[in-house]
């Protein structure tokens, strides 16, 4: 359990799942979709096949995070035999932009901005992050991105990459993450400190993550509890 924030002085942020609900920007896109080819099924099942398809296919040779998600979907729609044509099989990438924060991220940025340097690592690309920053609220001191590493999260290279980015002892870095097949497992097999931001708290399965085992050294229901927490801590 951490109960002393002061040694810290980056913190660092996967994006996508933990400061974006990427969750519901996902179902926003593949549900009418899926609605007007006249099949429905559950939510879980979607996010189930989305954490499936995208896992195996960023463990693969790298491509592009683009890509994958273009992959992603014509897997979901192969999947359920329903026949999708290439304007289509761009759904999930075209959705992209209308993924909005978790109502909470943007106060609590502001918070840990406060007392920290920022930083993300995202499985993500370099331009697509940039239509994600600007919801954020905060400059960001250091962005890491899957594109940069030509590697995406679990391997522990893109760690490795970021922690060179940052020039500090890993005892001073702080990740903070909602998934802990991507983030929280690998960061703590390298000797980082995490949080895991558990954004499912109450619900059944991993959602759009594979499911993983690990131990975080704390667990937070959302954001602000942990901004608070360390707003009130440093007071």
């Amino acid at each position: 359990m951490l109960e002393n924030f002061s040694n810290f002085r980056i913190l660092s942020f996967d994006c996508y799942g933990t400061l974006i609900d990427w969750e519901k920007g996902i179902l926003g896109a593949v549900v009418p979709f899926l609605h007007s080819k006249n099949v429905k099924i559950p939510d879980e099942t979607i996010l189930e096949l989305f954490a499936k398809f995208e896992s195996e296919i960023e463990s693969g040779n790298y491509i592009e995070y683009k890509e994958v998600l273009k992959r992603v979907f014509k897997n979901i729609c192969e999947s359920l035999t329903i026949k999708c044509d290439d304007k289509e099989q761009s759904l999930l990438l075209e959705s992209f932009n209308n993924w909005e924060p978790f109502t909470d991220t943007v106060e609590a940025l502001n918070l840990l901005k406060k007392h920290f340097k920022l930083a993300i690592i995202s499985n993500v690309d370099d331009d697509l992050f940039e239509l994600t920053r600007q919801k954020l609220g905060v400059n960001f001191d250091y962005v890491i991105t899957a594109q940069q590493v030509r590697s995406y999260k679990p391997s522990s290279e893109v760690f490795k990459y970021a922690l060179k980015k940052f020039g500090i002892s890993r005892d001073q870095v702080l990740h903070i993450a909602q998934s802990l097949y991507h983030d929280i497992k690998p960061a703590k097999e390298l000797g980082l400190s995490t949080v895991w931001v558990n954004r499912r708290m109450g619900r059944k399965g991993s959602g759009a993550t594979p499911f993983a085992e690990a131990s975080p050294d704390m667990e937070v229901p959302d954001l602000i509890t942990l901004a608070q927490l360390i707003e009130n801590t440093a007071m």
